[in-house]
């Protein structure tokens, strides 16, 4: 029976393999959107409930007007490369919320979050693009539904989502908080750092084709890098690659990048 299990098992996993749009990674896809997009909604509007939102401020109003107008790109661009039901999946929103936190997040679905502790850093719009395309990567490439899928198998076997929440909804409520990471106080894990290149690769070309200047990325994780000044990483950087070798690899990827700003 247990070997019979195994290979139902394996077949399962198998048939849910899915592919990251544009870098074609094959990743575990076990859940749905259909799925994890109630708990997304769900929880996104409890952060702002438990927050204090700033969009309205000018410093909001960039976040705002930067999230708009890389969503409207990245739109674009996933209809023309043969992605469109990707797409129609989006329902976009972006949020300044006050905190001394050095971080941002993006969830399923497009529900985007920036802390106040992050815009100094950034300096202008072309900085708040560099870290608005790295999380909006994450979204399109589905990064919180691998790792969901992959925590299920893990605790659960496989299995579907309801069938998790029926058997155990804290661990699944958990594993949801932990794939999503929005945040150390709500248990997230670290992030794969497969995720964190294919979203610095992919944030490169989101950020290029909404007509920002890719070269202010590197400039960017400069100003990261030192803002750690030897201590403690922000919470942005706790799980995210060496910064030195993110830097080699983003100018690494820059020529493709710069054919995306110059069209």
């Amino acid at each position: 029976m247990k070997k019979i299990a195994l290979i139902v098992g394996i077949g399962l996993i198998t048939y849910a393999c899915a592919k990251v749009p544009l870098t074609g990674r094959s990743q575990l896809a076990l859940v749905s959107s259909e799925e994890i997009q109630p708990l997304v909604n769900e929880q996104y509007d409890q952060v702002l409930k438990e927050n204090k939102v700033v969009t309205s401020t000018a410093d909001g109003q960039k976040v705002l007007k930067v999230g708009n107008r890389m969503a409207k790109a990245v739109e674009e661009y996933l209809r023309s490369s043969g992605y469109a039901e990707l797409a129609d999946d989006f329902s976009w929103e972006f949020n300044l919320i006050e905190s001394d936190q050095v971080n941002a997040w993006c969830m399923p679905g497009g529900k985007v979050a920036f802390y106040t502790g992050i815009m100094p850093i950034t300096e202008s719009e072309t900085g708040i693009a560099v870290v608005m395309g790295h999380e909006i990567a994450h979204a399109v490439a589905a990064h919180s539904r691998e790792r969901m899928s992959n925590g299920l198998v893990a605790n659960f076997g496989v299995g579907l989502l309801s069938s998790a929440i029926g058997q155990n909804p804290t661990l699944t409520q958990a594993i949801f908080l932990q794939s999503v990471g929005i945040g150390s106080e709500l248990g997230m894990l670290s992030f794969s750092r497969k995720h964190e290149t294919e979203a610095d690769q992919l944030g490169l070309t989101f950020m290029a084709i909404a007509g920002y200047d890719p070269r202010e990325a590197p400039i960017f994780w400069e100003r990261m890098q030192a803002q750690s000044g030897g201590e403690a990483p922000p919470e942005f950087l706790s799980t995210h690659p060496d910064p030195s070798n993110r830097i080699k690899k983003l100018n690494e990827w820059m020529p493709e990048a710069l054919e995306y700003y110059n069209k």
